[in-house]
């Protein structure tokens, strides 16, 4: 029996977001599933946004849960990914192509272990220029994509956990040497983990950008528990018409 969800209430969703979705993609399908079928206003929201190339734990709320996104949202968050040392972009992952390439001949499995290891603990970080932070009142992306340089305010953050699960050596279709280095990291609120990427690279001498990530868990949410929009889209089908059943 499909679970009866009570979104005007309130209710907390665990969506896997899909690879190119936006956050507010994801929101505005649940939103649309909700008034469609069910024929329901209620209030949805999301606690953490996720790059459109970055997949994993999304937390959506509804109704009186909205009240609870910025206490979801500033629980600790667990992240894999991957990481690739040789080449930049200028948003620190794959939505630019490359835009520099860098030296790796130097980089040892021991010295990326112990790098990696320097960026634990208290951190001091600057979010990319190509982000959603606030700067002279507009996005910092916005100033970006006009072209206008944009200082970026720095920000603490926590890094309990950065490890390194998988490292492989492997070569551009231009011949330039490149290390990825797979990841797992745990972090607390406004952790960019493309801008972890970013300084990761420079600390090793050379340049790096995310080519893969995955939220894995937000406070004692995990992934594991959560359901694809194409599977929630399935359950508002259901929910549906048992509601045209019940009807007299």
């Amino acid at each position: 029996m499909t679970r009866q969800y009570d979104f005007a209430a309130g209710e907390v969703l665990l969506i896997d977001k899909p690879l190119t979705w936006t956050s507010f993609d994801v929101v505005n399908r649940v939103k649309h599933q909700i008034t469609r079928r069910l024929k329901i206003k209620a209030k949805v929201g999301h606690a953490g946004t996720l790059d459109p190339l970055a997949t994993g734990l999304l937390i959506i709320c509804t109704g009186k849960f909205t009240k609870r996104l910025d206490s979801f949202q500033a629980q600790e968050k667990e992240y894999t990914g991957t990481i690739v040392i040789g080449a930049t972009t200028p948003c620190c992952d794959l939505e630019k192509p490359i835009d520099a390439w860098y030296g790796t001949a130097h980089i040892t499995d021991e010295l990326l272990h112990q790098t990696a290891a320097q960026f634990t603990g208290t951190q001091t970080q600057v979010p990319p220029v190509f982000s959603a932070v606030r700067v002279n009142g507009k996005r910092a992306y916005e100033h970006a994509r006009s072209g206008r340089e944009t200082t970026m305010p720095p920000r603490q953050v926590e890094i309990p956990v950065f490890e390194l699960t998988a490292i492989r050596r492997t070569t551009a279709e231009n011949g330039h040497a490149l290390v990825e280095v797979d990841f797992r990291v745990e972090c607390s609120k406004g952790t960019y983990i493309r801008s972890l990427a970013r300084d990761y690279g420079q600390a090793l001498q050379s340049g790096a950008h995310l080519s893969a990530l995955r939220r894995t868990k937000i406070g004692e949410f995990s992934v594991s528990g959560a359901i694809t929009p194409e599977a929630f889209m399935e359950v508002m089908k259901e929910m549906e018409e048992e509601m045209s059943k019940q009807q007299p």
